[in-house]
């Protein structure tokens, strides 16, 4: 894939440059490389940075190769999964000594990208007839309609009342089970359709949505990936280092909320109104608590409607100003 076949418009660019902002030199892991839109403002921005991307889609790792080659000096583009980050730094460390170092920034750009929705042979999206497969790398794993014809109802169902589908949740579920095997997304779409009552079609957006996202975040296990790369990173980090995670889904939001929230307390739950009495240490510091895109960003660029910016700051393990 070209570079400009895998074109992605960064979301909200000017408020991840600014999370990054002060961290001039070092290096910067975007977990999320796609197109490297964000790793190119990044670069531009400050000489001496250096940035590791990583993802786990080779098509993306290629396209950002040949887009960012005039910083192929202080740029590594590696085709691996973010929930791998040791691994990926030390193998990073390997080629080339100027990554050994720890890493003072993360960023993670969640989601499935514009380029994956808009190829039909990938699978992700509901509006176009493709293999309905779903997965990031089409080398690891299984496909969407491998996982439909051995979940049982009671997971299909759960599946989809996790994901957002409550209220028909197992109708659809049932009818999804009932329409297998499958072989494209439409066919998929159009029984999601079917199962839902008319006078319910008829408000709200595609009734496939929500389905198609809870399917793929079961096919690329995200919500799992994603608790595994902020613990991770949590260790990794140098103290100051800055993690910026851009979500697009409740599911998402949640696990970043609540693991911010645990480093930015210590842990601690004593009764906000009485302060801290549990001797918890905070390890870290809100730099972004919850942040949408602006209505202007909105207007450009829809797809961005359901972001949500959250940045956090490591702190000294001997406390602030340490």
């Amino acid at each position: 894939m070209t570079p400009s076949e895998f074109s992605h418009k960064p979301v909200m660019f000017e408020e991840v440059m600014g999370v990054f902002a002060p961290l001039a030199s070092g290096l910067i892991v975007d977990g999320t490389l796609g197109g490297g839109g964000h790793s190119e403002g990044l670069l531009a921005r400050e000489p001496e940075r250096i940035i590791l991307g990583l993802d786990r889609d080779l098509s993306a790792i290629s396209a950002a190769r040949a887009h960012l080659a005039t910083y192929s000096r202080r740029f590594m583009a590696i085709h691996q999964e973010f929930d791998q980050i040791d691994g990926a730094l030390a193998a990073a460390c390997e080629t080339d000594s100027a990554f050994c170092k720890a890493p003072t920034g993360l960023l993670l750009d969640l989601g499935v990208s514009s380029p994956q929705l808009e190829r039909a042979e990938r699978g992700f999206s509901y509006r176009l007839e493709g293999p309905l497969d779903m997965r990031m790398d089409p080398s690891k794993g299984q496909s969407a309609s491998e996982i439909l014809d051995s979940i049982s109802l009671d997971d299909l169902t759960r599946l989809l009342r996790e994901n957002g589908e409550s209220r028909f949740a197992r109708r659809i579920a049932g009818a999804m089970l009932k329409g297998r095997p499958y072989q494209s997304t439409v066919q998929l779409a159009d029984v999601i359709k079917s199962a839902i009552p008319a006078a319910a079609r008829r408000t709200g957006g595609h009734p496939a949505t929500r389905v198609f996202q809870a399917l793929r975040l079961r096919v690329n296990n995200e919500l799992e990936k994603l608790h595994v790369v902020l613990e991770k990173a949590f260790d990794l980090l140098a103290p100051g280092g800055r993690i910026a995670v851009l979500s697009y889904h409740s599911g998402e939001d949640s696990i970043v909320k609540s693991l911010f929230r645990e480093q930015v307390t210590g842990g601690c739950i004593c009764p906000t109104r009485y302060g801290c009495v549990c001797g918890a240490v905070a390890k870290a510091r809100y730099v972004v608590r919850s942040k949408a895109p602006s209505k202007e960003e909105i207007e450009g660029n829809p797809r961005s409607r359901s972001a949500r910016l959250r940045a956090v700051e490591m702190l000294s393990p001997n406390g602030p100003g340490a």
